[in-house]
């Protein structure tokens, strides 16, 4: 039997599909999927992994305590381990907790625990303890393995990772390793005719960041968390690659609080070259405004001598007039970056779109979607891949005019690899096939590769000096003479504008002047996808994680909006490390780490060197940090308090705040006086941020509100408020009380303490039927009862349309939807068919 394993189960499905003679059987090992088929009668089995499915974790011997001391140290205090510094003093852990993300047992830990954490070994420890069974399971009765994970750092440490489990019961079995970037017949064929030998450098390379990216992590996240416990949000997340990320965000906005606007005044003209003179409604077809020369005036008399200057006159000269054509090349290759700059453009941030492209990746729309090549290999068919995309209609006129051309060459970026060649499709899909937003993508990408096949765009500008009195105005505009890629690529294209012929010496009719008074704007904060791009020129992250970390900047509330605007707490955060661990901040350390990573793909320079290495920084930045904790600890206060800040107490005066539960870690205002106060008002589930503006019905402050697929919503905090205030409205007759030969109805209401809505029987004192509710959305009796389980069906209005629903969550229907959808995602992916309820 030969054993094939991938890092997902949708890939082990995939590559039987495409291997198998037959149809592959599909069968469970435990509880783990896996698909069994024939190749050359042989018996192959296909098993997908969930990606990692072993982690590195501290050595519980060096973390959890136990009687008597540390375990890890002797009876007279000296270090055991061989990692830990000779200059580090005796451990003086007795009778602790462990770490933890828990903020209760974080408690429990002092300061002088972090030095021994930085260099506490590293094991490997389960992730994925039912895979790793169903795998050894297999392991035992295999006669060969093929490692069919993604082929990159990650992917060949997830193999690497499987195979270690895999050689624990078969130590004998032949390994190879299978490369592949797209899941198409093609590409994988190919691959498992031409297998290789895991890459065991590659992988050393992936798991030495994993190990750096945990010893960081670990370390800076409980220093800042254990120098200020308290408030909203206990957790203070720091990182190797985050924080230097979050750095560039804030250096960004001090840039915008340092700048000083200065005024300045723009004067427009309005000309028609369809008059020589006299007045004009300026609306016919020779029709035009025009700039001053120079684009603004910094003082206001200026401005008002050039106005003075053209009061009153109706014509002016066309002293000259340029014209002059310019090429805009095509544009290169999709790698990972510029496909999310180019697709946060569109409104994709890039967390969701690496996750749509990995969707795409693995239905077999498009090539392996983290690369760094922006070069394709001449072994990609530029023709083939032309002719397979052409099914889509809209493409189907250009392919065919670009197929007529001959041979097809394509533009080159500056990056080439020889891992992966750049993201292009490798499927026709249409928007029947996908869902809006992954066909969204796909059509970017579709286009994109189209255009790095064809000419270049060739523009007109035309610049023409008008003499009005004296005075000069200027009038551009720009004409795409010949479309080129334009024609299929239309991203970032601006609008023609066009001026009307004109001839130098010619009179035209000038219709008056208008003066603006304006201001000189801030740099613009990042956007996501600029901050993409900034973050690889810098070396920060790589093409797999920079998605990530942005993503996890805005769940540790560090920043928040698109462009990114940094919190109050993110700037104390990254100006207390920069003022007493600059290197943590800058971006040169994170970058040189990353280099010293690719020297360990290349097999210049051994794992444990660079993790040793790491460790050591890391002591340095440590040892700055801690005599300063007071310090930092009062930067953070203030900053959690002003993140925090709701309104003021109606009780006694002082701030209410935004505050995590210690014990349920659900969210509530609470009153900073507490325990002397004990003002608390409840939230309602989704992100809440406070917003400036009180409520106009009771003066109360209000949050805004954004829950799952909702737009925000404004909201008074006070429950009693009578914006809060739903009727409540009956919804049907309770089936329990009926059987029991009572009258009772099921009344719709919410809970003022909780702000929770739910459907409860009148006789609550005697029947617990109930159900819950969607917490947003006008509700609706419908007078229908549910065919399965007898609960009132009500309607719920959302910005989304009317939806009927039954609320009963044992509802029998409920696991018939369960079953259609599981079903539904066997079949190809198609937009998501929804029917709206009729309101009536």
């Amino acid at each position: 039997m030969k054993l094939v394993v991938t890092e997902k189960n949708d890939a082990a499905q995939k590559i039987a599909d495409l291997l198998g003679v037959k149809k592959p059987k599909a069968d469970k090992v435990y509880n783990t999927p896996v698909y069994r088929f024939e190749v050359d009668g042989e018996e192959w089995v296909t098993i997908g992994l969930r990606g990692h499915i072993l982690e590195p974790d501290f050595t519980p011997s060096m973390v959890y305590k136990k009687r008597g001391g540390w375990r890890g140290v002797t009876a007279d205090g000296e270090v055991v381990p061989a990692s830990l510094p000779d200059s580090l003093p005796k451990p003086p852990f007795k009778k602790k907790k462990p770490f933890t993300e828990d903020g209760v047992e974080l408690k429990a830990w002092k300061m002088d625990a972090l030095p021994y954490l930085v260099y506490a070994p590293i094991e490997k420890l389960p992730k994925e303890k039912d895979i790793i069974r169903s795998l050894k399971n297999l392991a035992k009765k295999a006669d060969s393995i093929v490692i069919a994970t993604d082929f990159d750092r990650e992917g060949e440490l997830i193999g690497s990772d499987a195979l270690s489990c895999i050689q624990e019961v078969n130590a004998t079995a032949p390994v190879s390793r299978a490369r592949y970037s797209a899941f198409t017949k093609e590409e994988i064929h190919h691959a498992f005719d031409n297998l290789v030998e895991l890459d065991g450098a590659l992988a050393a390379a992936g798991a030495s960041r994993q190990d750096i990216d945990l010893i960081w992590g670990a370390v800076l996240t409980r220093y800042l968390t254990l120098v200020k416990f308290a408030g909203y949000g206990n957790v203070r997340s720091s990182g190797r690659v985050q924080t230097p990320t979050l750095a560039l965000i804030v250096a960004r906005e001090r840039e915008r609080l340092a700048f000083k606007p200065e005024d300045y005044w723009v004067i427009r003209g309005a000309f028609d070259a369809g008059a020589a003179a006299g007045p004009t409604d300026g609306q016919g077809p020779g029709a035009f405004e025009a700039p001053t020369a120079t684009a603004r005036f910094k003082s206001q008399a200026e401005a008002d001598a050039i106005m003075a200057q053209v009061s009153g006159v109706k014509s002016a000269i066309v002293a000259s007039v340029e014209k002059k054509k310019r090429t805009v090349a095509a544009p290169v290759p999709f790698n990972t970056t510029s496909l999310m700059a180019a697709a946060s453009a569109e409104g994709l941030t890039p967390a969701r779109t690496m996750r749509i492209a990995e969707s795409l990746y693995m239905d077999g729309y498009i090539s392996y979607p983290r690369v760094d090549n922006t070069v394709y290999p001449a072994s990609l068919s530029l023709e083939d891949t032309v002719r397979a995309i052409s099914g889509n209609p809209a493409y189907a006129p250009y392919c065919a005019e670009l197929l007529s051309r001959g041979k097809l060459v394509a533009t080159r970026g500056k990056k080439e690899t020889t891992d992966h060649p750049p993201i292009y499709p490798t499927a026709a899909a249409t928007p029947d096939d996908l869902s809006p937003a992954d066909y969204k993508l796909y059509n970017l990408i579709a286009r994109r590769f189209l255009a790095t096949l064809s000419e270049a765009a060739v523009v007109e500008g035309t610049k023409v000096s008008l003499d009005v009195a004296g005075a000069s105005f200027v009038a551009k505009g720009d004409v795409l003479v010949k479309p080129g890629f334009r024609a299929i690529y239309p991203y970032g294209l601006k609008k023609d504008e066009s001026l009307p012929a004109m001839e130098q010496g010619q009179a035209v009719a000038f219709n008056g002047a208008t003066c603006t008074k304006k201001q000189t704007e801030p740099p613009a904060r990042y956007s996501q996808g600029r901050l993409i791009q900034e973050m690889e020129k810098l070396g920060l992250g790589t093409k797999s994680t920079r998605h990530s970390i942005i993503e996890r900047l805005y769940q540790v509330k560090y920043v928040q909006n698109d462009p990114l605007e940094p919190s109050q707490l993110g700037m104390a955060v990254c100006d207390a490390l920069e003022k007493f661990a600059p290197h943590i901040v800058h971006p040169e350390m994170t970058a040189e780490l990353e280099s010293e990573m690719d020297a360990i793909a290349a097999g210049s320079i051994s794992k444990d060197q660079v993790v040793t290495t790491s460790r050591n920084l890391l002591s340095e930045q440590l040892a700055d940090l801690m005599p300063h904790s007071e310090e930092v600890n009062a930067a953070l206060a203030d900053a959690v308090a002003a993140d925090a800040y709701v309104g003021p107490c109606p009780k006694c005066g002082k701030d209410l705040q935004l505050r995590a539960s210690q014990k349920t870690r659900s969210m509530f205002i609470g009153c900073a006086g507490w325990p002397d106060c004990d003002v608390t008002y409840p939230l309602p589930q989704g992100r809440v941020e406070a917003v400036p503006e009180k409520c106009s019905t009771c003066g109360m402050p209000q949050v805004k509100v954004t829950a799952f697929r909702s737009k925000p919503r404004t909201l008074c905090i006070d429950p009693n408020c009578p914006t809060n205030q739903e009727p409540s409205i009956v919804v049907g007759e309770c089936p329990v009380c009926k059987a029991n030969g009572k009258h009772a109805s099921l009344i719709a209401q919410k809970n003022p303490r909780t702000l929770k809505r739910f459907i409860r029987c009148e006789n609550y004192e005697e029947c617990d039927t109930g159900y819950p509710l969607p917490q947003y959305g006008a509700l609706e009796a419908t007078g229908e009862v549910c065919e399965d389980c007898g609960a009132p069906l009500v309607i719920v209005h959302t910005n989304r349309g009317p939806w009927k629903l039954c609320p009963n969550f044992d509802c029998p229907s409920k696991e018939k939807e369960a079953a259609a959808k599981s079903s539904a995602k066997k079949k190809p992916r198609k937009a998501p068919a929804r029917k709206k309820a009729a309101a009536k």
